[in-house]
């Protein structure tokens, strides 16, 4: 006599609820075999249901619970209703069997005496060709897997009867073991039919898989798991952890509590390479949550305890193995759906375009290959250690005067990384980036205009274009760091900014690469802030919510980075001193603020000189340099009424960006240099208008051209001339028409730098007299005066910060009587340095600096050391005081800024790791941005494409 079945259907309330219930109960109605009873358990508000004559036909009772009831819970409501010797079978209201499923169930059950439970196979209410679900196993780590979720049901799997575990959804519970197979609440609506399976195999019984007893299921119903990602995310990981904490033996328990937290931690970084930062916070919730569920926990135990009659072992063989795993999940094939473009660095020539930089760039600095450190213009050492560089990239006691405690320039922390790359010698790792300045410019215009173009010729005449900038050369030439690693930057942030939408990969890279690029230059800020807005506003009208927020957070690098010093600025109210340029001022040439000026910025060159024309012709001829740029300006120009013309004139509006930036920078003075005010440097945003001139024109040459040999000729002519007026600049040092300089290693004294090395904490008070009568001084900590160690505190200040020593460095050179030593000595000064201004020296600069020298050799207690070519050095005789440490207020402050920092730059390369996901993906989508779809593909060409057939030959 076959057996009783007692069927619990758990329903939500809602329209699209009960219509879905309905469909249930007419396909329970059409079962050649009937159920016996059916129990309908409303989570929510019943009356709709009591008040229905349909459901009420079919129906033998309703129960209505709370909302939040879970799916396991109102199961436990409906059992007292079941009559002995019945066997449950588990619906809901999305869950529609077939009609032969509880025939096949049941035949399943009676088949097999061992099963416990018979699943079915779930298929895709939309299309029941899909597989939703059909057994599940576990990792050895207890990952639930689903074993045929996702595939299209061609009976590949009828064959098989035996599983781990299934979906809880229409499964069928052997009568005799209803009782202790109850779904366990613990879990949150996830893994259920999975604690189901394991819990009859340690009862000596199994799952019975029944291919041919098939139910349509919705993806939302109340034994689905969560629609929402985090949601889903959360339940999945809570129940893998409570039922770690179950099954584990009771001695490994404590083990396992304690491990919680450090796995959380561990899988927080899984999570971010694998490029799913949302499941970040789903998995402290999850930890913590099962940290304080002692009681959920020992109850698990006891059912399993009070069950089981088989031993752990039992389970082992039907566990999926790692290399099962990722055979059957990760294969790797035939998901990339055709690559639509690849990069063919090698095979298109880039690499033959950098190494000819190389070649041309060790030309052009040949001097440097012999050079321990270069100086000159904005050029200064770095420190002699790497500790030492971090240190001055970290809040803290600056390098530069005394007792000045705060925020590092960010633009420290990329001196630091430099430097750290020749870490026996970091002042020689700026020699070695200008060395390769110019290959490394080429390689990053390369990669940005593989974005536009898949033309190899098209790349190369980027990448060159790229390198060839007049305001790159002549930041080169004159020595201004900074500006030299915003151009190196800028194609990289390009080259990953168009895609940050995408994915989290390139949403992680462009995060740091946008905190490098401004912390070069905090002028092209708002500039950054413009676009990205534009780009936020273009994502969220085409619906892409997940793009938003990759775009989101881009910013949060930059954010913690910036942050500390725009505190400081404004709490000093100074705030457009965060626009201030980093490292050395320097007050060297540059195009003024007046309307010729701005007109000179305009033709793409930051200073008068326009990139060293001016030196080697006669000025009525140099002025015409600026007409070598017209044939890449009219192409980029032409880029707006080409076929690709949004690309084009969102190009052409990053252009105007760039020099709205260069020409508000160029009137703006937040920074000086020994008393002189300097505008900042405006050639940043000349970078930043270069690359939007260089992107239309290739989007003119790859898109409106047509004709080979047209577009041959055209390129040919915008090269050559960028490479004429390249000349000038690149021919410089070999003139001796650049302020480059071999050195100085240290710009104190050799006796101070021998004094102070391995950055000891040794001051010197450096004096120079200047030529307009006044006096400058400077507090310097260490060996030298260094670029790591400058900072926009000092360098935009219009108050003295820290202990203001003006005073007594303007007692030490008069005739005041008093114990001068001591006083220098309590503020940790170890030598006092009298230079001479830069350049030529006015004489009343000159007799100021005389009448010094006489004042410090009549003061007792300063000890002649004599004079060197940094001017005339002595050392106090008198016990100097240690320079003091960080209070406790101020250590905490700079533990919470360091690690907020380092969390958040942690976050984001781990998110920029490329996986063999994320490559994939990459490959799957079209690496040119803003492509029409009716374009032609550029497809690389082929060894036989030119071999004719025979046939045509004759």
């Amino acid at each position: 006599m076959p057996t009783r079945v007692h069927a619990i259907i758990v329903a939500r309330p809602g329209s699209s609820s009960r219509a879905q219930l309905l469909r249930t109960l007419d396909a329970l109605s059409l079962q050649t075999r009937a159920a016996d009873a059916v129990t309908l358990v409303v989570c929510g508000d019943a009356s709709s249901a009591r008040d229905s004559e349909a459901i009420a036909r079919v129906i033998e009772g309703i129960i209505e619970a709370r909302s939040s009831t879970s799916f396991a819970e109102a199961i436990d409501l409906a059992r007292p209703r079941v009559a002995q010797g019945s066997a449950i079978w588990l619906l809901a209201h999305d869950t529609a069997p077939h009609p032969q499923a509880l025939a096949q169930l049941s035949g399943a059950l009676e088949r097999s005496p061992s099963a416990a439970i018979a699943a079915p196979k779930l298929v895709d209410v939309d299309n029941d060709r899909e597989i939703v679900s059909l057994g599940v196993t576990m990792t050895s780590l207890g990952r639930s897997v689903e074993l045929a979720a996702g595939e299209l049901d061609q009976g590949q799997h009828d064959g098989r009867d035996d599983a781990l575990g299934s979906d809880i959804r229409g499964i069928l519970i052997r009568s005799e073991v209803r009782d202790p197979l109850r779904p366990d609440p613990a879990l949150a609506g996830a893994d259920e039919g999975l604690d189901l399976g394991i819990r009859a195999r340690l009862g000596g019984g199994r799952v019975v898989l029944a291919p041919n007893a098939r139910i349509s299921v919705h993806p939302d119903g109340p034994a689905a798991l969560p629609q929402n990602a985090a949601q889903r995310a959360f339940v999945t990981r809570l129940a893998q952890l409570h039922r770690r904490l179950a099954y584990a033996p009771a001695i490994s328990v404590p083990l396992h509590w304690l491990s919680l937290l450090p796995l959380a931690l561990w899988r927080t970084v899984v999570h971010l390479i694998g490029k799913r930062p949302a499941a970040v916070l789903p998995e402290w919730a999850a930890a913590l949550t099962a940290m304080v569920r002692f009681g959920a926990v020992a109850r698990s135990r006891q059912r399993i305890r009070s069950f089981r009659t088989a031993s752990w072992s039992s389970i082992a063989p039907l566990r999926v193995t790692r290399a099962q795993l990722h055979r059957n999940l990760d294969d790797g094939h035939g998901s990339e759906g055709g690559a639509v473009s690849e990069l063919n660095f090698f095979s298109g020539g880039g690499a033959w375009a950098v190494l000819g930089a190389l070649v041309v760039s060790v030309a052009s600095f040949t001097t440097l290959l012999a050079w321990p450190a270069i100086g000159g213009g904005g050029l200064l050492p770095l420190r002699d250690t790497v500790t030492a560089l971090w240190r001055d990239a970290a809040w803290g006691s600056r390098g530069l005067g005394v007792d000045v405690i705060g925020p590092a320039d960010p633009f420290a922390g990329v001196i630091a990384i430099i430097g750290s790359l020749w870490v026996g010698a970091p002042s020689f790792a700026l020699v070695v980036l200008w060395l390769l300045a110019l290959p490394l410019a080429v390689l990053g215009g390369w990669f940005a205009a593989t974005r536009i173009t898949d033309r190899a010729g098209m790349r190369i005449f980027g990448g060159v274009a790229w390198a060839l900038a007049p305001t790159f050369l002549t930041a080169l030439m004159t020595g201004r760091p900074a500006a030299v690693l915003l151009h190196l930057i800028l194609p990289w942030l390009f080259h990953a900014a168009v895609v940050a939408h995408r994915s989290w990969g390139a949403a992680g890279a462009v995060s740091i690469i946008l905190a490098a690029a401004l912390a070069c230059a905090p002028a092209l800020a708002p500039a950054a802030g413009l676009l990205w807005l534009i780009a936020l506003v273009v994502v969220l009208a085409h619906g892409w919510f997940h793009g938003a927020v990759r775009l989101l957070w881009m910013l949060a690098p930059t954010v913690v980075l910036f942050l500390p010093i725009v505190v400081w600025q404004v709490r000093y109210g100074n705030l457009w001193a965060i626009f201030a340029d980093p490292g050395l001022i320097w007050a060297g040439g540059q195009a003024s603020a007046d309307s010729a000026g701005r007109m000179l910025l305009a033709t793409g060159f930051p200073t008068a000189d326009l990139a060293g024309w001016m030196s080697i012709l006669d000025p009525t001829i140099a002025m015409w340099a600026p007409l070598l740029l017209v044939p890449i300006a009219l192409l980029a120009l032409a880029s707006a009424i080409a076929p690709r013309w949004g690309a084009g004139i969102t190009l052409l509006a990053v252009t105007v960006i760039g020099l709205a930036t260069s020409f508000l920078a160029v009137g703006v003075t937040v920074s000086f240099a020994q008393g002189t005010a300097v505008a900042i440097w405006p050639g940043t945003g000349l970078s930043l208008a270069w690359a939007g001139l260089v992107g239309g024109a290739l989007v003119t040459l790859d898109t409106a051209i047509t004709l080979p040999r047209v577009r041959v000729v055209t390129v040919t002519i915008a090269g050559l001339a960028l490479a004429v007026c390249a000349v000038p600049a690149l021919t410089a040092l070999h003139t001796e028409r650049s302020v480059l300089t071999n050195g100085p290693e240290s710009t104190l004294p050799a006796y101070v730098a021998a004094e102070a090395r391995g950055d000891r904490a040794i001051a010197t008070l450096v004096i120079t007299p200047q030529n307009d009568g006044g006096l400058a001084s400077e507090v310097i900590w260490g060996a030298s005066n260094t670029l790591g160690a400058q900072t926009t505190m000092l360098s935009t200040a219009t108050e003295p910060h820290g202990t203001d020593i003006s005073i007594l460095t303007v007692d030490l050179l008069s005739e005041r009587t008093f114990d001068a030593p001591g006083e220098l000595a309590a503020h940790g000064i170890h030598f006092v340095l009298l230079d001479q201004v830069a350049g030529e020296e006015s004489a009343t600069a000159r007799a100021f600096r005389i009448s010094a020298v006489t004042a410090l050799d009549q003061r007792a207690g300063f000890v002649k050391v004599g004079e060197t070519d940094k001017g005339v050095l002595w050392r106090l005789d008198s016990v100097t005081a240690e320079r003091p440490g960080l209070t406790a207020s101020e250590a905490r402050t700079m533990q919470a800024v360091t690690i907020l920092q380092l969390v958040v730059f942690l976050g984001a390369v781990l998110l920029s790791i490329p996986t063999r996901a994320s490559r994939r993906a990459a490959r799957a989508q079209s690496r040119i941005v803003g492509r029409s779809p009716d374009e032609p593909l550029i497809l690389p060409k082929r060894a036989d494409d030119d071999l004719e057939p025979a046939e045509e030959k004759r």
